[in-house]
């Protein structure tokens, strides 16, 4: 059998009328899609190409300024570069998005690309949610009850704290796993996108309804604790200085007051 007669086998329609033999790329090109225009997928690449240098560059250097300075490591600084760590992440993701808004199908990453980057994109969104609404609660506590933060918030506490944040933000975001996939749309073309079953179980309806309580809960809990610091802030405005040294001072030996006596207990039981 003549192979330029029966072509390869496996491209059928890939013969012209004289014989010859070639690959249709307009059929492969056509199948790529895009949601949006031409135009409009470089201007948003055009803006998010400095976006991505920029922003690794700033959270790297932020990380960098914290751990390698002990002076500027305290509880404040830990959110902050524990942030900066969750922003290089999703900065990471960034160029894997435009991909999926120049060919958001066919996908050709596989089903495990698709699940994982979704989840990442999730907890990285929820876990900058909780560390900046526990960064205000710590502003609470630092600003209203001064003493009692010196003793409640320490580097130890924070550590754990922002650990158990982010397995918090990893639980919550880990429906995202079965929520999308990579699944046949249009014949042989695939897609990442929201699946079938989630969309039939409620499962979508139910992480959009996590979503809005992300951004309510912190939203209305921030409000409240710096509403009251401004108050907190606004009251030492009025109390004469004199008074508020006196007040200190008097709370600072009540403090040193029941130290004393539990290390004349702990003398006494040893």
């Amino acid at each position: 059998m003549d192979a330029t007669q029966e072509g390869s086998g496996w491209c059928g329609g890939c013969e012209k009328e004289n014989g010859s033999s070639y690959w249709d790329y307009s059929d492969y090109w056509s199948g790529l899609s895009s949601a949006f225009s031409h135009s409009e997928l470089v201007a948003v690449t055009t803006l998010c190409v400095p976006l991505l240098v920029l922003g690794l560059m700033g959270n790297i250097l932020t990380i960098l300024v914290v751990w390698l300075r002990p002076q500027m490591r305290s509880t404040t600084y830990f959110y902050l570069s524990s942030m900066a760590m969750s922003d290089i992440m999703m900065l990471v993701l960034m160029p894997l998005d435009l991909y999926k808004l120049w060919w958001y199908r066919p996908w050709f990453l596989g089903d495990a690309v698709c699940k994982l980057s979704q989840f990442v994109s999730e907890c990285c969104t929820f876990s900058s949610i909780l560390h900046m609404t526990a960064l205000g609660a710590e502003r609470y506590v630092g600003v209203c009850f001064p003493l009692r933060a010196r003793l409640l918030v320490t580097r130890g506490r924070v550590r754990v704290l922002i650990g158990a944040l982010w397995g918090v933000a990893a639980l919550s975001a880990g429906p995202v796993l079965v929520l999308v996939g990579a699944e046949p749309v249009d014949g042989n073309l695939t897609e990442c996108r929201v699946t079938r079953w989630a969309e039939s179980s409620g499962l979508m309806v139910a992480m959009l309804w996590l979503s809005n309580l992300y951004f309510i809960i912190p939203l209305t809990t921030l409000t409240l604790l710096y509403t009251l610091i401004a108050r907190r802030l606004r009251q030492r405005r009025h109390v004469p200085r004199d008074h508020a040294h006196r007040q200190t001072l008097r709370m600072m030996g009540k403090h040193t007051g029941v130290k004393g006596q539990l290390r004349l207990n702990n003398i006494y039981l040893n």
